[in-house]
């Protein structure tokens, strides 16, 4: 097989950062050459400060052409929309509070996220987050999450995911096993949960069996190591994590995929050749490559996916493996609405600035040590 199909086998696996606003000419030649399944937007794809009629224009002409170089018809069109500090969109998207602060608003507030997700073209919203915020000290998850016990945690997600559903956009539980203890961010640094399965079974995984059981569609893995489970390599990189813990354990049959590669908790792992066979072995079925790194040039990006071709002709990753992946990754392409690219009107946007100020009036418990 020539090299540059073997390179694009792996988009079939990838899920790609743009640079910009507009495509530059590596974003073109990725888009191209690899042909990336899909494509995660973040707030400097998007032309902040401009009129709404501004932005949505330029923006529909980046996902237009994102289609047009990627000759994909079918794509994941994604965004990392939870609300809170986790918004990538301009005004007038509306801006939801936390999670942790939607309570019995969470599915009508899901619905309403949905609706303006998929009048941006998008078709798959990174979330709801399944973790729990055990751990006041942790400085990523917070009131991302939906609370603080597995109980208001779990009604939260699943509430949340329920109205993703009913809007029409994919969701994806996150970050499994569970993120909520940490004392670390897996942006900067690789944070170490010392939890032993049973612990798990107690708490962290009791949101994830809750989503699986409604048959949610994506599971997001975390950068963390957990020593007791598995000591050498992180949720990611680890069989005992994602099959026998989500796939045997709790029975997830959807597709696995990873947080993004170029998170500082994993991101120099990428560096070593085996690392992408590692991931695909453990269970991981889609990667997701920001290209948010200073670091993370577009050879970067060629450098992984060489690493995978490499590893499937050299036979460390079973060309079964990446077959299954990908019937798993089709088969919900395929069931995959594509959405256009057009404006909502002013009363729609309205009603979901009234809901998004009702929900600061929601009832909340913060941990004790959060004062």
């Amino acid at each position: 097989m020539p090299a540059f199909q073997e390179l694009q086998r792996f988009g079939h696996h990838l899920i790609l950062g743009l640079s910009g606003t507009t495509l530059n000419d590596d974003d073109k030649r990725v888009l191209s050459e690899l042909k990336p399944v899909g494509v995660i937007f973040f707030g400097k794809n998007f032309q902040m400060g401009k009129p709404y009629e501004v932005w949505l224009q330029t923006f529909k002409e980046l996902s237009d052409q994102v289609r047009q170089y990627s000759e994909r018809e079918s794509m994941f069109m994604t965004l990392d929309h939870e609300g809170g500090t986790v918004v990538r969109t301009p005004l007038p998207i509306t801006r939801f509070p936390h999670a942790y602060l939607l309570g019995e608003l969470a599915r009508e507030v899901a619905q309403a996220t949905g609706l303006e997700l998929k009048s941006l073209g998008i078709n798959v919203s990174w979330s709801p987050v399944a973790d729990i915020f055990s751990n006041p000290l942790n400085p990523i998850i917070g009131p991302r999450a939906f609370g603080i016990t597995p109980q208001t945690a779990t009604q939260g997600a699943r509430d949340y995911y329920l109205g993703l559903r009913e809007s029409g956009i994919l969701g994806c539980g996150k970050h499994f096993p569970g993120h909520g203890d940490t004392s670390q961010d897996s942006h900067l640094e690789l944070p170490i949960l010392n939890l032993t399965v049973e612990e798990l079974r107690s708490r962290e995984l009791i949101p994830f069996q809750s989503l699986i059981n409604e048959q949610i569609p994506f599971i997001m893995t975390a950068h963390i190591l957990f020593p007791q489970i598995d000591p050498d390599v992180p949720a990611t990189l680890s069989p005992t994590i994602l099959q026998t813990l989500l796939r045997k354990e709790l029975g997830f049959e959807g597709v696995v995929v990873s947080d993004d590669l170029d998170m500082k908790a994993i991101s120099e792992r990428l560096t070593q050749s085996g690392t992408v066979a590692q991931a695909f072995q453990a269970g991981c079925d889609l990667l997701i490559v920001s290209r948010n790194l200073p670091s993370s040039s577009i050879e970067r990006t060629y450098a992984i996916a060489q690493d995978f071709a490499d590893s499937l002709s050299n036979g460390s990753l079973d060309e079964s493996v990446i077959e299954a992946a990908k019937t798993r990754i089709e088969k919900l392409l395929n069931g995959t609405p594509q959405y256009s690219v057009h404006a909502l009107d002013q009363d729609t946007l309205v009603q979901h600035a009234k809901l998004a100020i009702a929900c600061s009036f929601q009832p909340a418990v913060l941990p004790e040590t959060m004062g």
